[in-house]
């Protein structure tokens, strides 16, 4: 059973490597900007980040096996019809249908949890998220190597036949339905927070060519707010909630959501941007020119640094304790958006910038769900840190929407490539962000570290783990091994 949740968590690391460094080739083959082409990474973070709680929802229950088959299905599709699109909107729906696969390494964990020992659960589960940091350093280059000898269209056709081969090893060899209890899916709660997040993505590309203060932007944003509300209410007052918030009324956990929701805004502010940047030919007046391959080895320090990082928090932690672990984290990714805005006049200098913000995001991420988890009873991890997870992939959709918009806003009619204001606007937008991050963290933190269990075992993996898939835009979404009777006892 293991290597076959291997090869799944494999599969959502290609899923994801088949965005960023694709870009700028789409867009120059479909005669679109480069701002445009930014939906193919916003479709498939926003489906994303809906798809997840649902499938991890319907997960608990005993159709984990026919969860994974359909979310499989949904991939291939994405892929071929990426694959054989001839438009622009066609690419965008096959990527939007590829998203659901960020909803896979939850799911495969939730199954490892359930079918194997407590002990062979917990390795399981820590092969399964360095599966998919190294994945996801190995997918960016070997995608972007595929797409450059043959064609961006063979990276997704590759693409396919990994989901394929991943949905036959699934089908055969997976346990089918279990002893688990049915769970009940809020559609209401589903359907609110669906038009809220799809609302904020439409006006963050829309505004611009609108007008911020047209009555449509206007209207739009009212109309996301009371779905808001509504999504907020429903979640409150019905027994089976898409997500509990109520949890979101400790200090530790409203810390962990908010740096979450920023961090994930200033990632996508960040990574794609970088990525675009160093193909950008030198024609423009900025840029390097460099292949799909070379820029998807720019993010293989990123994936370097969140592994690392993940070896230095709970040191860190011991030593000088958790209050201050995600401010650092953000002033650190906050300097590499800043030094790169800065200082962009050598190749290497994006390697650079691209490692120092996989430490801050791995430290970031790590520490997040260390708060929460000691934070909150044992019984009301799992609501808690599904918040937070939902807060933090919505995050991603918004960075990168809003990295369009501002891009939009430098481009030149006609145009396929921005001018260099965009990209250092964008890149400050993300350093502001990231150092918004540093203070609010340490400020609505305040003295809880009194207030917190100390660190266990169980939550230290799962730190380090969150850590290595950091730096994948991924998220391990599930509820640690934490046994009753090891809380009292702390």
């Amino acid at each position: 059973m293991m290597p076959s949740l291997v090869t799944v968590a494999a599969l959502v690391t290609i899923v994801t490597s088949l965005g960023a460094p694709l870009i700028p080739s789409i867009a120059g083959s479909d005669k679109v900007s480069l701002s445009t082409a930014e939906w193919l990474l916003t479709a498939a973070l926003m489906t994303g980040a809906l798809a997840t709680p649902v499938m991890g929802r319907v997960a608990d229950g005993p159709f984990k096996r026919r969860v994974i088959q359909v979310a499989l299905s949904v991939v291939f599709v994405g892929c071929v019809l990426s694959a054989v699109s001839t438009t622009f909107i066609t690419m965008v729906i096959g990527r939007g249908l590829q998203g659901v696969g960020l909803g896979l390494l939850p799911v495969t964990m939730a199954l490892a949890r359930s079918q194997l020992s407590v002990e062979r659960a917990g390795r399981g589960i820590a092969t399964l998220s360095v599966t998919a940091a190294v994945g996801a350093g190995i997918g960016y280059p070997l995608t972007a190597l595929i797409a450059q000898v043959f064609s961006f269209r063979a990276a997704f056709w590759f693409g396919a036949i990994a989901v394929a081969m991943a949905l036959a090893l699934a089908s055969i060899v997976l346990p089918g339905r279990s002893d688990a209890t049915p769970q009940k899916l809020d559609m209401a709660g589903l359907a609110t927070l669906s038009l809220a997040v799809v609302g904020v993505l439409v006006v963050l590309s829309q505004g611009g060519g609108w007008g911020w203060t047209s009555p449509l932007t206007v209207g739009l944003v009212a109309g996301c707010v009371g779905f808001t509300g509504l999504w907020a209410r429903q979640e409150l007052t019905t027994s089976d909630p898409l997500i509990d918030v109520r949890q979101v009324r400790n200090r530790s956990v409203l810390t962990a959501d908010v740096s979450g929701f920023l961090i994930a805004v200033a990632m996508y502010l960040f990574l794609p941007i970088i990525v675009e940047f160093v193909q950008v030919p030198t024609a423009n007046g900025y840029g390097f020119g460099a292949s799909v391959v070379l820029s998807g080895l720019v993010l293989v320090p990123l994936s370097i640094g969140s592994f690392v990082a993940s070896r230095c928090l709970v040191v860190y932690q011991r030593r000088f304790g958790m209050r201050s672990t995600i401010p650092i984290g953000s002033l650190v990714f906050a300097a590499s958006a800043l030094f790169f805005a800065v200082e962009h006049r050598a190749l290497w200098q994006a390697f650079v910038a691209a490692g120092i913000a996989g430490l801050g995001i791995g430290f970031t991420f790590a520490a997040m769900p260390g708060f929460v988890v000691r934070a909150v009873p044992v019984t009301e991890t799992g609501s808690a840190i599904g918040f937070y997870q939902v807060l933090r992939s919505i995050g991603l959709s918004v960075g990168s929407a809003l990295a369009a918009a501002i891009l939009t806003a430098s481009t030149p009619a006609g145009r396929i490539f921005p001018h260099f204001a965009g990209f250092e606007v964008t890149l400050l937008v993300a350093s502001s962000v990231g150092a918004l991050a540093a203070i609010l963290s340490y400020l609505l933190a305040g003295r809880s570290n009194a207030r917190l269990l100390p660190v266990t075992k169980q939550v230290e993996a799962m730190m380090e783990e969150e850590a290595e898939v950091g730096g994948t835009s991924l998220s391990l979404a599930r509820e640690p091994f934490i046994s009753e009777p090891e809380v009292h006892r702390t």
